[in-house]
Parts: C-alpha cells; structure tokens; sequence
C-alpha cells in the first residue's frame, strides 16, 4: 500500500511540510509506504475546461501541464492522497487549487479514477480561513467517490514561521491520530 502526499505550500520544508510528515510517521508505523512531492511553487495551469482529455481518454490534461500530468499518474497509483495546504486567503493555494481542477476533470471523465481512494486534507493556518481550505480539498475527495477518514479533531495546526506548527500539541495530535485512521482504513479496505 501507498499514500501519496501532495504539498501544496510554495515553502519546501515548511509547517504544511512538517504536518504530512507527521502523518506519514504514523502510516509508516503500519507498514505504508509513502511519498511527499512538492507542487506548491511549481509553475501549474488549472483547468480551462477544454474538454480534450474527455475525448482522447489517456488520464492526462491534453494542455501543456506536465507538473499536474505526473501528480495525476501518482494520484493514480496510489492507495491513499493526502492534499496539504496553508490557508492563502480563506483558501488552498493556487497551485493546490490548479491541481484539484485539473485532475478532478481529468480523473472522472477518464472512469472515476480516483474512486475509493482514501483522501485526508491537511490544513495550516495562521489565524482563520482554514474551514474553507479544509472543505475545498474535501469536496475535491468527495466529488471523486473517494473515502476520508476522520481524525480528533478538524485537520488543522496553527503556525506562521517554520516549525510553528510543532508547538501546537493539539494540532499535532490530530495529525498523529489521522495517521492512525487512515492506516486503519486503507487495511480495511484491501
């Protein structure tokens, strides 16, 4: 079994970073493998609804949008996704928002390939917004009949600097605790 995570913060290494990782501790616990990969900074197009990959069927945006193209092969392959954002603006980041469009589009007109997946969201917020955020991913994994398991609490932590998110026990506890679940659920489900 494996658990793509998807980091949609432009900062390489930071709070978003720092709460998939805690995430990912707990599923590597259980004996799942995963992977991190960066989106957040990469230069992404979101979707111009163009149709293209509903008529050549291949599982890929027919625009040039390599970036979003390999993380929907990933997305594929995997058992569980895990999409992590800070809150930019009552919402995920663009590129994050870039990839939900993108390959939600290409993934149900292609057969519903993300279907019974398991998807968890993880947020950072500095202060608020992150209700939004958290919803924009999960209507995202809902949309795409997949499975989310729940955690604590909401899947948030509270930071601005890098590494603030570690002094929010809390925060760090639903991350651990979502782990858990989702390692639970992916078992179940093969």
């Amino acid at each position: 079994m494996k658990v793509l995570g998807i980091n949609g913060s432009p900062r390489k290494g930071g709070n978003t970073e720092i709460l998939i990782q805690t995430v990912f501790t707990e599923l590597e616990k259980e004996g799942i493998e995963t992977e991190l990969v960066q989106i957040g900074g990469k230069t992404v197009h979101g979707c111009t609804a163009c149709g293209k990959c509903r008529e050549v069927l291949d599982g890929r945006c027919q625009i040039k949008n390599d970036a979003i193209n390999q993380l929907i092969e990933k997305m594929i392959q995997a058992d569980g996704i895990i999409l992590g954002s800070p809150v930019y603006f009552a919402d995920v980041t663009t590129e994050m928002k870039a990839l939900i469009d993108v390959s939600g589009y290409v993934t149900r007109g292609n057969g519903h390939l993300l279907r019974r997946k398991v998807g968890a969201a993880v947020i950072v917020e500095r202060r608020g917004g992150s209700i939004h955020a958290f919803e924009t991913i999960n209507n995202f994994f809902l949309i795409s009949q997949m499975i989310i398991p729940g955690s604590s609490y909401w899947n948030f932590a509270f930071g601005r600097n890098k590494g603030d998110v570690l002094a929010d026990e809390e925060g760090m506890q639903i991350m651990c605790t979502l782990g858990e679940n989702m390692a639970w659920l992916l078992k179940k489900l093969k």
